[in-house]
């Protein structure tokens, strides 16, 4: 269980921080690039649930925002051996294939694509497309990260199913409010 009694602690003044198993790695480590791309990804997804305002996807983006910070634990969790355990926060294929689950789910009364999308329409739905570009932003870092560090193949594919999801629940709550803002190619030139 975390307890914070105190924010600062000063041991990062020098530029380090520290990781779960207590080592210390530069603030500019690819692990901690990955980690602040994950949190902007959660903060970008709360703004996606107070903008959807008591939609029934406000619960499963909340749950997806807790997946995230498994997923922070487990990018700040060196090693090879990616099994959870007691102590050990990983994520799991079950955490992806339920993303699926849910992506098909969504996806199943929605038309099919014709054009690409203008991230717009009503806040909730612009609020989606901004989260699933930051989601878009942190798969790239986590796939830069895991050249050079050893990164957990579902994390990985976990953040590529969660932008997929995103956008989809973009296509979703614009279906219920005059649906996708289309990509009309040339229109002002």
């Amino acid at each position: 269980m975390v307890k914070l009694n105190k924010i600062y602690t000063r041991k990062g003044d020098g530029g380090t921080t520290g990781l779960v198993d207590g080592s210390r790695v530069s603030k500019a480590d690819a692990r901690m690039a990955l980690i602040g791309d994950v949190d902007e990804a959660n903060s970008a997804l709360g703004v996606a649930v107070a903008a959807l305002d008591g939609d029934p996807l406000a619960r499963d983006l909340a749950r997806i925002q807790n997946d995230l910070f498994d997923l922070g634990a487990d990018v700040a969790t060196p090693g090879e051996d990616f099994a959870p355990s007691e102590m050990t926060l990983r994520i799991v294929q079950a955490q992806v294939e339920r993303l699926e689950r849910e992506i098909d789910a969504m996806n199943e009364g929605l038309a099919p694509l014709r054009s690409f999308i203008l991230p717009g329409g009503t806040p909730a739905v612009a609020a989606l497309h901004l989260a699933r570009s930051v989601v878009r932003r942190a798969e790239r870092t986590a796939v830069r990260a895991a050249g050079e560090i050893a990164l957990n193949p579902a994390a990985l594919a976990y953040l590529n199913r969660l932008s997929d999801h995103l956008f989809v629940a973009a296509r979703l709550v614009a279906s219920r409010s005059g649906g996708d803002v289309l990509w009309v190619p040339g229109a002002s030139r």
